[in-house]
This record gives structure tokens, sequence and C-alpha cells, in this order.
């Protein structure tokens, strides 16, 4: 009978084997608690993770379109591992429910999800970053939803349809989540979507290598679905198309980079650089957009080279400024087609503060020129007129471009800074002066009584 029961015992699963005197000794063994810390998945109650959820991506963007109705969300994680421990913003959530409700403002809201293994040690921490972006009745008005003092939001703006880009060089988001104010004045962009209430906000964009004072946004230029930023603080020593964006070692050559929109999300397509990068050039501090062309300007930029194509390395004249075209292939690769000068050009004149770009025609403006020519096509080699500034034409046939016309005001005065501003559409082009000083009202009424300085003024050109 004793020996049954002890048979009979021994049957149990419960049982070690060394309790039914069949171990040979020895002690009991355990297995080790798990490291394991990522979620097998994470999903959210309105919208959708952008990129969709992957165990090894730690970081993802919701909204902000899909967030206009929503004015809180919950989130669901489901951890890899049995046993480990999740919180939603601190909060415990048992894998597999949702959390509890996260109000989610008009602004950016950052999530933490954060997986500890079972272990108790070993950890892993996912990011959700939420935008959501109110409708403003008065479509006239439009604040940034990361709005912060010193961002200079609406520095640079421009508009295609329906579709309206607002840079804030200075904001200091250093593009984890757009309130950590880590790298201060890096820039940003803002663009919004027109929709029938008023504008809702669709991208936030900041540099691929956001760093402080690179002044991301100091321009902006759109056409259709793509979009151009200019940053003329950025220090990379990089040269021509997506070079190593990561090597500061020319502080404030600047950069420019083209985003383009599939699907209402944007992405970077190009870093675009000068053929000839240097520090302090300001590459970047204008720009123009029109189709596959993009034209970006340096007005710091310092060789003596004159016309289209010259000696881009002799820096002997400082700040003379240049402006660099670029041209996209079918396949969406960007190229350099041309590097521009004045045909005058010389120390100082600021060649590429403005740029303007229509078709085939371009317009440079070059504000701190100082020849006393007036009209079209005078005399570019007397400086007697100190920033009077200019503005040069440049047309493209077959691939290459040629200057077509120098202007210059027909009132041309010292410190009128003739060409700080241009805009071309089709045949007309217009020229700002905000420095002249005449006394004049309306239209072609006395241009030559300078009686009131920095009045300002703008000319039409066929």
């Amino acid at each position: 009978m004793k020996h049954s029961a002890l048979l009979t015992l021994c049957a149990l699963p419960l049982l070690t084997l060394a309790a039914c005197g069949g171990g040979g000794g020895g002690g009991s063994t355990s297995t080790p608690l798990s490291t394991n810390a990522d979620l097998a998945d994470l999903s959210i109650s309105a919208g959708t993770l952008d990129p969709p959820f992957s165990s090894d991506t730690l970081t993802y963007q919701v909204g902000p379109q899909e967030m206009l109705v929503h004015g809180s969300v919950t989130l669901t994680p489901l951890a890899a591992q049995a046993g480990a421990t999740i919180t939603v913003d601190g909060l415990v959530v048992a894998s597999g429910t949702p959390s509890a409700v996260i109000d989610v403002p008009v602004n950016v809201t950052p999530v933490l999800v954060r997986v500890t293994a079972e272990d108790g040690v070993s950890v892993r921490e996912y990011n959700v970053i939420i935008t959501r972006q109110g409708i403003s009745l008065q479509t006239d008005y439009v604040k940034a939803p990361n709005t912060d003092a010193g961002d200079q939001y609406g520095y640079s703006v421009a508009l295609d349809g329906d579709t309206l880009v607002v840079g804030a060089r200075y904001e200091d988001s250093d593009a984890s989540n757009g309130v950590n104010n880590s790298a201060t004045e890096s820039g940003a962009v803002y663009v919004y979507l027109r929709v029938p209430e008023g504008w809702l906000l669709q991208a936030y964009l900041k540099a691929s290598n956001t760093d402080a004072l690179d002044r991301f946004g100091y321009s902006v230029a759109i056409d259709g679905d793509t979009l151009v930023v200019g940053a003329n603080g950025e220090d990379s020593n990089a040269t021509g198309v997506n070079g190593d964006e990561l090597d500061n070692s020319a502080s404030g050559s600047g950069a420019a980079y083209v985003f383009v929109r599939s699907g209402g999300t944007w992405s970077q397509q190009a870093y675009l650089k000068a053929h000839n990068t240097d520090g302090g050039d300001l590459f970047g501090n204008s720009l123009a957009l029109a189709g596959d062309t993009v034209v970006v300007g340096a007005e710091r930029e310092d060789s003596n080279a004159t016309g289209v194509g010259g000696d881009e390395l002799d820096n002997s004249a400082a700040f003379s400024g240049a402006a660099y075209v670029f041209v996209r292939s079918l396949n969406g690769i960007w190229s350099q087609q041309a590097y521009l000068k004045a045909s005058n050009t010389d120390a100082d004149d600021w060649f590429g503060n403005s740029v303007a770009l229509d078709g085939d025609t371009l317009v440079v403006g070059a504000s701190r020129e100082w020849s006393n020519a007036t009209g079209v096509g005078g005399d570019g080699s007397n400086d007697s007129a100190s920033v009077s500034g200019a503005a040069y034409v440049f047309v493209r046939s077959g691939g290459i471009w040629s200057q077509q016309a120098y202007l210059k005001a027909s009132n041309t005065d010292a410190f009128d800074r003739f060409g700080w501003s241009v805009a071309l559409d089709g045949d007309t082009l217009v020229v700002g002066a905000f420095g002249e000083s005449s006394n004049a009202t309306t239209s072609n009424n006395g241009e030559s009584d300078n009686s009131a300085p920095d009045s300002g003024a703008i000319y039409i050109f066929k």
C-alpha cells in the first residue's frame, strides 16, 4: 500500500523529481527573469501612428489633420513579454488594455510609454507626439501650435493655392517633439492647409541636421507639392547636393532643404549646398521655386567672378554675393545647373539678397550695389551712388543661362536699396527700394524731390 501511494503522488505534475526521491540530490533550479522590454504592438484610439508601429521604432507622430475633431485619445500598448510593466504618462496600464484618457489640447502633446521588463531593470521608452491644430474662426490670424517668445514666427511666408508656409527662423526646438527648446534659434517651418473652417496645420518641419543658430525658415518658397526652406545660418562644409551635413566647420555657410508632399505627408527630398561652400556666405538667405527649378541666393558670397559660371574660388570680393540654380530630373534627383554673378561684381553688393523666378526668367536683386546708372542697361562701373542698388535679369535657353538686363531705378540715389525685394510674373517685374526718399505720391509724380527719407518706392518694368 505504501508503494502504491508513492507511485500515485509522483504522477502529479506539481511534484518535483527530488520530492519523489528520484532527483539524485542537488537544489531546485528557477527560470531567469526576462529582460525583454519591447512592445509587441501600440495603437491609438483616433488617428494613426506615423510611421506604423515597429518594436524597434521609438518615436511616432500623430496628426494634426487626424486630430482636428479629437480632444482626447487613449493608447493601447501590448507587451512583447508577459511580466513586463507598462506606464503611459506615468500611469500603469495593463498590457493589451487602453490607457487613461489623454487630453489633446490645441498644441503639441508628447506622450511617454515606458516598458520595464520582468527583471525590473531593463527599460524601453516609446514616444508618441500628438499634434492637434485648432481651426481659427478668424481665418486671417494664425499662430504656431508651440508659440514661444522670440521665435519670430512669420519671418518668412509663402502661399500656393490652399497651402500656406510660415517660417519661424528663431524657433528653438531640437526637433524631437517641438517643445524641447534645447536648440536655440535652430528655426522651424509650419505648413497649413486651407479647409472650409480656416487653416489647418498639416506639417511641422525641421532640418534633417537641426542645430542651434541655423535659422531654418529664414526663407521659404512653395510650388505645388514642392517646398524649399532656407537656413542661412547652417554651418556644414558640405558642397552640392546631399553632402555630409554633420561637419559644422563652415560657420554660417548656409543650406537649403527641399521637401515634397505625397498624400498629405511631407518628407525631405534633398539637402542643397553651394558648390563653393564657405563660412559666412549665408547661402539660403533668399529662395525662388518654379516647377523643377530652385534658385538660392547667397548674399555674402565672396568670389570676384562675373556673369554665368565664372571662377567661384577667388574670394577677393567680400560680400559681393551669388545665386545658384538647381534643377530636378524626372527621377527626383537634384543637381546644380548654374552659378550666377553680377555683370559688374563688386565687394559688398549683396547680389542675391532677393530672387524671383518665373519659368525661364530669373531676377536677382543686389540692394547694396553702388553704380549711379539709371534705367535699363546703364553703365554699371561708376560706383558713385553708394548702396543705391540694382537688379539683374537672367534668361534660360536650352539649359543655359545668360544675363538679359541690368536694371536701376529711374531716380537712382545713394542708400535707396533698390533690389531689396523683387517679384516676377510673366513679362512684368517689380523691384522694391525701401530706402528711396522722394516725397512723391501715387505714380510717376515727383520722384526727384528727396524730402521724405526712407519713404520707399517700387518700380515696375515690362
